[in-house]
């Protein structure tokens, strides 16, 4: 007998977020989120002081055999302009009247709060987080704050009447197989920016909490055009930065400024799912704290997290620069390979400017859409 539990004590949250450890428990390219961030990011987040979720159980019998939350995001719906809802944190043996109980739950859910738009997903909470449903490239694991599933997820997803609404594209370098062009141009391309009184320096970490509002202004500038943006509060973006501040590597945290203003930044990370999926079920004690201390230095990957330029400073060779110091550093830290994304299928500018330093589209994300 199925039915549908919403999680509303701490043992059904932990639950809740184990649950994926057990589905993919023989799945070798599965990586574990850290229990404790999880936790956070769905009880202490500031998302929830302005917005709603309710995450949901599916049981059969006394097995857990799914999970879903619905989320409505007052924030994305007051940008847009519209009466949205979505869904997030899905995870699902395969099998459709387990798919759709969840998501029949999850709409039941977004009625009630009178969302009457359409349902988008999979996010958790909007695109400024992980989001979006592997499609291609299920052969390697994902990398830092990208997610994963398995192969049959798109056929629940679609078996519930779900269309495509946009794809996301993640690009590989595999060690020194890039175009170095940029590279080759740094100096010149610099002494080009100097001239307008535009110069790249490393983000300053002892300064971080007057850089990180800064780099707020930059954040919401940068990518407000994009589809599914939502602007960040203060406080969301002083959470994320707060996040980031710990695994921050300076040689790969960079800005571009002009006479004090900041007007771009390059952020890469790297590549802690390395050790993630070596710490069991996501709990760092007693053990997997060590792993994390220690590990660091065993780290052979790179994620391109963001890269943005505000309007009016776009297509002077900022990206170039930005790109280029980012790849000099990876090469001379020895990195073994590098991703950047997730960039819109629809970004031609930038997709473009990639391909031209030989990025591969190794992987292919999907945001889905419905009407309620």
């Amino acid at each position: 007998m199925k039915k549908i539990v919403p999680v509303n004590s701490k043992k059904e949250l932990a639950s809740f977020i184990d649950f994926p450890h057990d589905l993919y428990v023989n799945d070798p390219n599965y990586v574990p989120e850290l229990f404790i961030a999880q936790r956070d990011l769905l009880t202490k987040h500031p998302f929830h002081k302005h917005n709603k979720l309710q995450c949901f159980l599916a049981y059969n019998g006394d097995k857990i055999v799914g999970r879903i939350a619905a989320i409505l995001n007052n924030a994305h719906n007051e940008y847009n302009k519209v009466n949205d809802g979505f869904f997030g944190f899905f995870d699902c043996i395969n099998d459709q009247e387990t798919a759709t109980l969840l998501f029949k739950t999850a709409t039941d859910w977004l009625k009630k709060q009178e969302v009457t738009g359409r349902f988008l997903g999979p996010v958790n909470f909007s695109t400024n987080e992980p989001c979006g449903l592997l499609v291609e490239g299920f052969d390697s694991s994902p990398v830092l704050m990208q997610t994963y599933n398995a192969p049959y997820y798109a056929q629940l997803i679609e078996g519930f009447g779900f269309e495509k609404d946009v794809d996301l594209i993640a690009w590989h370098w595999d060690g020194n197989n890039y175009d170095d062009k940029s590279v080759r141009l740094l100096n010149a391309l610099q002494e080009r920016l100097k001239r307008n009184n535009i110069v790249i320096r490393k983000v300053d970490l002892k300064n971080f909490k007057e850089e990180t509002a800064k780099l707020r202004e930059v954040y919401n500038s940068a990518w407000d055009q994009n589809t599914g943006f939502v602007p960040l509060t203060d406080e969301e973006f002083d959470y994320l930065a707060k996040d980031l501040k710990l695994i921050l590597d300076p040689e790969f945290a960079l800005v571009a400024e002009q006479d004090g203003k900041i007007v771009a930044f390059g952020l890469a990370l790297l590549n802690y799912n390395e050790i993630f999926r070596t710490i069991k079920k996501g709990r760092l004690f007693p053990t997997g704290i060590f792993k994390l201390l220690f590990g660091k230095k065993k780290i052979q990957s790179l994620r391109i997290y963001a890269l943005g330029v505000v309007d009016g400073y776009r297509k002077m060779g900022i990206e170039a620069v930005l790109y280029g110091t980012i790849i000099k550093n990876y090469t001379a830290r020895g990195l073994k390979w590098a991703e950047a994304g997730w960039t819109l299928e629809n970004n031609t500018l930038i997709n473009e400017a990639i391909i031209a330093i030989k990025g591969d589209p190794y992987k292919k994300y999907r945001l889905y859409q419905k009407q309620l």
